[in-house]
C-alpha cells in the first residue's frame, strides 16, 4: 500500500511538472503570437493611414525642390539649357528627391521667346515649359519615351546627357519586383485585361480595362515566365517605396508663381516645412541645423534674382520678406569666392547641406512611433 501511494505522488508530480512546462510553452507561443499580433495590428493601423490620405502611406516622408523656371532664360544656346535642365535631373536623382516643382515668375513669363530663339523653330515654349518637358522626359524609363513624348525640337540634344539610371530605369535583361510600362492598343485574348509594354522582351496583362497611352506601375511577381500569361497587377508608383524602399523617380509639376508653389501642393495637408536657400540667408553649420520632423518637406531655389524677386512680384505674397514665407531661410553656402553661385550649382551644394540634418530629422521621426 506505501508503495502503490509513493508511485501516485509521483505520477502526481510528474503530471503537474509536465502541466507547467506546457503552459510555460503555451506562454511562450502566446508572446510570440502577440507579437505577430501587435505587428498586424500595426500594418492595419498603417493601411488605415494609407486609406486617409488618399493612397499615400502616412509614414513615408517626401522631400520636394522648387526651382525658377527663369534660369533657363539665361542659357546661351539650346545645347546648355538642355545640359542645365540635365544637371537639375541628376541632382533630383541622386539626393532621392520625390518631386521638382518648377515655377515661373511674373518678369519671366511674358518671355516666351527666349527659348524659341534658342530653338530657332516656330515652337513656341516658355522657359518653364521647357524645363519641365525636359526633366520628365529624363525621368521616363528609356523603353517608354518614344511611346510618351512626340518628336519636339526642345528634346534636340537630350540624347547628349548622361542618364539618370534611377532603379526604376530597367534593362531589357533585368527583373525586378516592379516595372514601369505603358498600356498598350493591342487587344488582350481576355476581354477584361489590357496589355502593357513593361520594356521586357515580352509584354503582359494586368487584369483591368485602361485606355491606350497610360504610364502605369507595375507589380511583377516573384515569376519571370513570361509566357504563362500570368496577369500582372497594376499598383500606385509609390508601392516600390512603400514596400521595398526604392527610389522610384520623381514627378514634375508646374506653378505659374512661387504661391502657386504652396498654394497647389499634391499632399494631403500640403509641405509642413519650407526651407528657402539665398546669400542673403542665415549661415548655420549643417551639424548645428536642426529640422523638425516632417511629412512633407520643400527646399526652394532662386532664379537669376534669387527668391526675394519672386516673392515680391507674386501678388499673393505683397508685403512678405522671405523670412515671412519660409520656415527657415538658408545661406547654404557661405563665404563664397565667385560673386555668383548658379542655381543648378546652389542645388548640389544645398542638398549635400541638407543631407545630415534631413537624415536626423527622419530618425526622430521614427523614434518618436
Amino acid at each position: 500500500m506505501a508503495k502503490k501511494k509513493k508511485r501516485a505522488e509521483a505520477e502526481s508530480e510528474a503530471e503537474t511538472k509536465n502541466s507547467e512546462q506546457h503552459v510555460t510553452k503555451v506562454q511562450k507561443l502566446d508572446f510570440v503570437n502577440g507579437d505577430s499580433q501587435n505587428l498586424k495590428k500595426k500594418k492595419k493601423k498603417k493601411s488605415k493611414r494609407t486609406k486617409e490620405n488618399g493612397g499615400e502611406a502616412d509614414g513615408i516622408p517626401t522631400v520636394s525642390i522648387a526651382v525658377a523656371g527663369s534660369i533657363i532664360g539665361n542659357a546661351q544656346s539650346l545645347e546648355l539649357a538642355t545640359r542645365l535642365a540635365g544637371q537639375i535631373a541628376r541632382a533630383a536623382t541622386i539626393f532621392r528627391i520625390d518631386e521638382v516643382v518648377v515655377f515661373d515668375t511674373k518678369s519671366n513669363s511674358g518671355k516666351t521667346g527666349s527659348v524659341m530663339s534658342l530653338n530657332n523653330s516656330n515652337e513656341n515654349e516658355s522657359a518653364a515649359a521647357f524645363l519641365v518637358r525636359i526633366l520628365r522626359y529624363l525621368e521616363t524609363p528609356q523603353y517608354l519615351r518614344k511611346a510618351l513624348f512626340p518628336v519636339h525640337n526642345s528634346l534636340k540634344f537630350v540624347g547628349m546627357l548622361p542618364p539618370l539610371d534611377a532603379p526604376h530605369h530597367l534593362r531589357k535583361h533585368e527583373w525586378a519586383t516592379y516595372r514601369e510600362g505603358i498600356t498598350l492598343k493591342e487587344k488582350a485574348t481576355n476581354s477584361s485585361a489590357t496589355v502593357v509594354d513593361v520594356g521586357l522582351s515580352k509584354n503582359v496583362l494586368v487584369e483591368q480595362v485602361l485606355e491606350p497611352g497610360i504610364r502605369v506601375t507595375i507589380a511583377m511577381g516573384r515569376n519571370n515566365n513570361l509566357d504563362s500569361d500570368l496577369p500582372r497587377q497594376v499598383v500606385s508608383s509609390s508601392k516600390p517605396r512603400e514596400d521595398a524602399g526604392m527610389y522610384w523617380g520623381y514627378k514634375v509639376r508646374y506653378a505659374s508663381n512661387i504661391s502657386s508653389v504652396f498654394r497647389d501642393c499634391p499632399y494631403k495637408g500640403g509641405y509642413d516645412h519650407l526651407i528657402g536657400t539665398s546669400e542673403h540667408g542665415l549661415i548655420v553649420n549643417s551639424s548645428q541645423l536642426t529640422i523638425p520632423a516632417f511629412r512633407h518637406l520643400l527646399i526652394a531655389f532662386g532664379g537669376l534674382a534669387g527668391l526675394e524677386e519672386s516673392i515680391e512680384e507674386d501678388n499673393d505674397l505683397k508685403g512678405k520678406s522671405a523670412c515671412d514665407v519660409f520656415n527657415l531661410y538658408l545661406n547654404t553656402c557661405p563665404h563664397q569666392g565667385s560673386r555668383t553661385i548658379r542655381t543648378e550649382e546652389a542645388i548640389f551644394i544645398s542638398l549635400q547641406y541638407f543631407q545630415e540634418p534631413i537624415n536626423r530629422a527622419l530618425q526622430r521621426a521614427e523614434n518618436q512611433r
